[in-house]
């Protein structure tokens, strides 16, 4: 089992957003095939409204199979939605046996328009 790495991430209100992460353990691609993904923003940890949720099958994640690659797509839409400020995200790997994998947590933060 994976324990859940720490990574902040910083959009721009307006902009879009992309960005692909390599899942290795011991040096080789963790193998994504069989498994969706979904990413959720929060105002905090606790909170119970969620700000932008993203998933596999085309709204917002995508799942590189044997290479080990997650990729989080944000539109500048979705991006504008969300006021200026700092939010918890978490983005969660489920296997087809239902098994939930916490892969990511942290801080998602936005930087306001000019």
């Amino acid at each position: 089992m994976i324990n859940p790495g720490s990574y902040n991430i910083t959009v721009w209100q307006g902009a879009d957003y992309d960005k692909t992460f390599t899942v290795t353990q011991g040096g080789t691609a963790l193998n994504w095939t069989g498994y969706t993904a979904r990413m959720q923003v929060r105002n905090s940890s606790d909170a119970t409204a969620t700000l932008l949720s993203l998933a596999t099958g085309g709204s917002g994640i995508t799942l590189g199979g044997t290479a080990g690659t997650i990729a989080v797509a944000i539109t500048n839409t979705q991006s504008a939605a969300i006021a200026a400020g700092a939010y918890a995200y978490d983005l969660e790997l489920v296997s087809s046996g239902n098994q939930v994998t916490r892969l990511l947590q942290g801080a998602f933060i936005v930087s306001g328009n000019v």
